[in-house]
């Protein structure tokens, strides 16, 4: 998105959490670090509009770049991706609710919710549990933090083909897998594919309720140079 409106002639900076988030990418400045209200209130300085581009289930970053454009009297406009249109799985309400349902049952479990939640599951037999995260120091270190052996930690670099996740389910026996509804951008229906040729069972997170337009509405409204 934002190297299109570059292209476009936009000034523009992206804003990003860490360095994984920076590789993706080129022909933008880039501003590296997490950021709370103020942070982001004083970044605003300058500048005629605010995207916020952050994952749907990113709930408290949202809320302060709400407030803070706010404050800073820039406009905001929210991108929110599609839901997927998978109907099947079992739908549970957080990660708190999906580790209860699983302790009930038997089976290893693959986690793709990232790391911040993983530590909803650490009352759960960690020979178990088989994390899939990003193959960075912090992530790794937050799988260490549960006590989840080295074995079980697959620092990986997506997007994952729908062959791919199948491989890695069959590979460790999975037969629960955890995940968010990230939308086709965030390759939940491939996920979701695989787990059926895999024959495992897939605990969906619901998505927090979520209001926004699509990338290609705004970039029509700015190329046509509407009020923001």
């Amino acid at each position: 998105m934002a190297e299109e409106l570059t292209k476009r002639g936009h000034s523009v900076t992206v804003s990003v959490a860490t360095e994984v988030g920076a590789e993706t990418l080129s022909g933008v400045r880039i501003r590296i670090g997490r950021l709370d209200r103020e942070e982001i209130k004083a970044l605003l300085s300058g500048y005629d509009l605010c995207i916020d581009a952050t994952h749907p289930y990113a709930q408290i970053i949202r809320q302060n770049i709400h407030s803070a454009c706010q404050a800073a009297s820039v406009p905001l406009r929210r991108i929110a991706r599609h839901e997927s249109q998978v109907s099947d799985g079992i739908q549970v309400e957080n990660c708190t609710a999906a580790a209860a349902y699983l302790a009930e049952r038997e089976g290893n479990i693959l986690l793709t919710i990232g790391t911040k939640e993983l530590v909803c599951f650490s009352s759960l037999p960690r020979d178990r549990i088989f994390a899939r995260v990003l193959p960075t120091a912090e992530a790794i270190a937050a799988c260490e933090a549960i006590g989840l052996p080295h074995r079980n930690i697959l620092a990986l670099w997506g997007p994952f083909s729908r062959e791919l996740n199948a491989a890695i389910m069959k590979q460790y026996h999975i037969r629960w897998m955890v995940t968010k509804d990230s939308g086709g951008s965030g390759g939940f229906e491939e996920k979701m594919d695989a787990a059926r040729d895999a024959g495992a069972d897939v605990l969906v997170v619901r998505r927090p309720e979520d209001h926004g337009c699509a990338w290609e509405d705004l970039l029509m409204e700015l190329e046509k140079g509407g009020r923001i």
